[in-house]
């Protein structure tokens, strides 16, 4: 017995949301509320599918080809003083990898363009092992370094830049000056284009060139087998904590940088921006649900008769506080439901709907010069989508609480009379 009147309410609840030409104005009310609703829920969950897509491009495209730490030196240090040096650091467990790098400044050229590049040689090994640059080889593979001793592998912003591609020839100048009786010369070396990637970040497609040690040593005509090592951690977000204890344990004369210091404001700004749009997008949700306050306070003036004919029926006022609660719940639902679909299927396609926007447009929505990636990426998360969802929902059953309560509270003589 107990569950009959808990049965009729939602009965009443659904046929009023449902209802059609006997109540234009319930229905109207209703389908504005669910709009609402589902309108803040659906772009809340692309906004935060982008945010994670930025925060997963930075963390495993951007930061898994940029080195965590770079440690360097201007002193011609030999070969057992940089073992010493890798075994202190390896001391540290949060290191998983060290990378032996001779890192410089250079020019690369062609007939028809030249560019200033930063010139890494690298371990063609290593570099394979633990970064992630493979993965964005659009021509060619890292490993060519490793057979190719006068090989080069760089971005595709540059590659277009100089006009060249797979198999071409770059011609890279060291910024030391080879000194004969006549005039000094630069110092210069044709290498075959073995490789191109493309991350989507300028600073890395446009700026960095890979050789392998061998041919760096020898370009820039070093005594030392390298003048850096790049140092990968476990968790890129404690990189600049790690760089600080190890820093300690090493000389003076050794200068030290984590990617924090290049592009740790950038990645700051997103996980702001994400915090500063989530909010707006609540309050957004914040106004439906007050509009779902303002409809069910009309749709309770509407149906003050209809009240007031339950009220002399039978009806306690407990139950016609159920009847509006569960119409804001019916609304709220099938707001997130609608809002969910919408939110899920933007997620996993705004990325194609940004190229096409740009394509037909001609224009271009990320700027490769002002932010990381060149690309609008996405990155669905379902616990997101779970908390989106039930905040919503949360919000929906507190905007009926005042309809509710002043609905129970229609005296049916009172209503009956301004009918």
């Amino acid at each position: 017995m107990s569950n009959k009147p808990l049965s009729l309410s939602r009965f009443i609840a659904f046929r009023y949301v449902s209802a059609g030409k006997s109540s234009h104005l319930v229905s109207f009310m209703s389908a504005i509320s669910i709009f609402g609703l589902a309108l803040g829920l659906a772009i809340l969950i692309i906004v935060l599918s982008v945010m994670n897509g930025f925060d997963k491009e930075m963390r495993q495209s951007v930061l898994g080809i940029v080195p965590h730490i770079t440690l360097t030196s201007e002193e011609n240090l030999s070969d057992a003083r940089w073992q010493e040096i890798r075994a202190t650091i390896e001391q540290n467990p949060a290191i998983v990898s060290i990378s032996p790098v001779i890192q410089a400044i250079g020019v690369a050229a062609t007939e028809g363009s030249h560019k200033g590049v930063v010139i890494n040689g690298i371990d063609a090994a290593l570099e394979a092992e633990y970064s992630a640059i493979n993965r964005f080889m659009r021509e060619g593979d890292l490993k060519a370094l490793i057979d190719n001793r006068w090989g080069v592998v760089l971005g595709q912003t540059l590659a277009n830049r100089l006009g060249v591609g797979l198999g071409d020839k770059v011609d890279l100048f060291s910024t030391s000056i080879s000194i004969n009786p006549i005039t000094p010369l630069a110092t210069f070396k044709r290498f075959d284009v073995v490789g191109v990637y493309r991350v989507g970040a300028q600073e890395l497609d446009g700026n960095l060139v890979m050789i392998n040690l061998a041919a760096a040593r020898a370009l820039f005509r070093l005594r030392t087998p390298y003048n850096a090592v790049h140092i990968r951690t476990a968790d890129v977000l404690q990189a600049e904590m790690v760089r600080q204890e190890i820093i300690a344990d090493l000389p003076g004369a050794l200068r030290s940088e984590s990617w924090v210091a290049t592009l740790g404001a950038i990645y700051e700004n997103i996980q702001f921006s994400r915090g500063i749009i989530s909010f707006m997008l609540w309050l957004l949700i914040g106004v439906a649900a007050f509009n779902l306050v303002v409809s069910l306070i009309m749709i309770v003036r509407d149906k003050r008769g209809d009240i007031a004919i339950l009220r002399t029926l039978g009806a306690s006022p407990k139950m016609i506080n159920h009847i509006f609660m569960w119409q804001g719940c019916f609304v709220g639902l099938t707001g997130i439901a609608i809002g969910v679909v919408l939110g899920v299927l933007g997620s996993l396609y705004v990325s194609q709907f940004a190229t096409f926007i740009e394509t037909t447009f001609s224009i271009q929505i990320l700027n490769a010069e002002v932010y990381p990636i060149d690309f609008l990426p996405s990155e669905l998360d379902l616990l997101d989508v779970a908390y989106v969802a039930l905040g919503v929902l949360v919000l929906s059953m507190l905007a009926t609480i005042y309809p509710a309560m002043k609905a129970a509270s229609i005296q049916p003589a009172d209503a009956l009379r301004h009918e």
